[in-house]
């Protein structure tokens, strides 16, 4: 015997921006994914250079923990200098962008 399968509808469905807007974490997730990019490009930038933290650390003329504060996309406290100077490091340059 065949099972019979029920269509579910979308009417209850939401956005996911609109669900995090109604749980008061919006705001939040936005930094988080605003950070993760640039984080992300610049560790990719390394790896193409095969360019370690260490080294990374060495040219920016700081610490091997700020190289990992910078390439954590959950740590927020970094400055967009710290952010232009990797970029440029790594060959790249930082732009910013209000949309």
């Amino acid at each position: 015997m065949k099972k019979q399968t029920t269509r579910r509808s979308t009417d209850k469905l939401t956005t996911l921006d609109a669900f995090l807007k109604e749980e008061g974490k919006l705001e939040e997730f936005e930094a988080v994914a605003i950070k993760e990019v640039p984080a992300w490009q610049i560790a990719e930038a390394m790896k193409a250079q095969n360019l370690s933290r260490k080294r990374l650390a060495e040219r920016m003329n700081t610490s091997r923990s700020q190289i990992s504060r910078l390439l954590d996309p959950k740590d927020g406290n970094v400055t967009l200098a710290t952010l232009q100077r990797a970029a440029r490091i790594v060959g790249r340059t930082l732009k910013l962008e209000l949309v």
